[in-house]
């Protein structure tokens, strides 16, 4: 249950339509905007967007709440141009909805607005006076007509004229064109796809480059055997994908060594110890008593395999050998009586001591 308490205020009031506050169809945002323009006094000159600012609504709010109150009839805007070609938007504010031809007979009544009225005194342009003294025009007017060389009466000394040199010979122009690989060297390069998978993707244009380069290989005495023997070894071993095979060919073949002397006795190469890959590169050799190498992958220092190290030590045997010197013998040849002699085959038993 609602009780209301109204007091008639004796000032600073305004009389509205219950129809305007209750209006369905206009937001709380409208509803205020429209009541603060309408309390305001009679010649203010107040836009909608400081009501707005001055009422703390949101720039999104003030646009619905514009768009509501125009699309009902209460808010109305004209632009027209004003004295000096100035624009000047005005707003027509009602508390009763009113048409476009209302509105338009209304403005027509208004005295035009025009920015330059309400303009200060401190806004406005001052003539234009110099700071100090009167302007004057300048000291020099121009150039002078006449050469200064005919009005001076003591001339310089002029200077010697050296003779012109003789014109010397241009030299012969340096031609920039490479001279063409043989045939040789272009057959050679035409082979390397075939060489390797890894020169499969040689591109075409490098052709004539790395022809170049294998013919200064030539010149220097190398053999095309040299050559191909020279560029598998720059190849990688160990698996690993050539993305620019033109780009690595030329990195071999820019360097040019030595011609081997023909007549010096070959030196039998060494073969290169195989590399193991990188399964068998981690692995390590157990150390314990297997019949054949044995690999683990060793978790620390350990020399031993798991099984080495998880079985128990093992016991000897010793025994008298048939000719008689003292040997021994494993615990398994013990444990299994068919691996050793019985007595009743006629062999001597052994003797065995711990």
């Amino acid at each position: 249950m609602i009780y209301r308490h109204h007091i008639a205020p004796s000032r600073a009031f305004s009389q509205f339509s219950h129809d305007l506050i209750r209006h369905p169809r206009l937001s709380s945002d409208a509803v205020r905007l429209l009541t603060w323009q309408l309390s305001l006094p009679d010649g203010a000159r107040e836009s909608l967007s400081r009501t707005a600012e001055r009422a703390r609504i949101g720039a999104c709010a003030f646009t619905r709440a514009k768009r509501q109150l125009k699309e009902e009839g209460f808010v109305h805007e004209r632009r027209l141009q004003g004295p000096g070609g100035h624009w000047v938007t005005q707003q027509l504010v009602s508390n009763v909805p009113l048409s476009a031809a209302e509105a338009t007979k209304i403005l027509a009544r208004m005295p035009a607005h025009t920015p330059s009225a309400d303009a200060s005194p401190q806004v406005v342009p001052s003539p234009r006076i110099p700071a100090v003294g009167v302007p004057t025009p300048p000291l020099t007017d121009g150039h002078p007509r006449q050469d200064p060389w005919e009005n001076t009466s003591h001339h310089p000394a002029e200077p010697e004229r050296q003779p012109d040199p003789a014109p010397q010979p241009e030299p012969a122009p340096e031609t920039s064109e490479t001279p063409e690989p043989p045939e040789a060297a272009r057959t050679l390069v035409a082979a390397l796809p075939r060489l390797s998978p890894d020169l499969r993707r040689i591109p075409r244009g490098m052709h004539d480059e790395l022809a170049r380069l294998v013919s200064r290989w030539l010149a220097a005495g190398h053999t095309p055997t040299a050559v191909r023997t020279h560029i598998l070894r720059g190849l990688p071993d160990d698996g690993t994908p050539v993305h620019r095979p033109g780009g690595l060919l030329r990195y071999l073949l820019r360097d040019v060594p030595p011609a081997p002397d023909p007549d010096a006795t070959p030196v039998p190469e060494q073969p290169a110890p195989a590399r193991p890959s990188n399964r068998l590169a981690a692995l390590r050799e157990c150390e314990g008593d297997h019949v054949q190498a044995t690999l683990f992958r060793p978790t620390g220092d350990e020399t031993l395999c798991r099984r080495c190290l998880g079985s128990s030590p093992s016991r000897t045997v010793h025994h008298r050998l048939p000719g008689g010197a003292p040997g021994e013998r494993d615990s398994s040849e013990q444990d299994n009586p068919a691996a050793s002699p019985s007595p009743a085959e006629g062999s001597r038993t052994p003797t065995a001591w711990y």
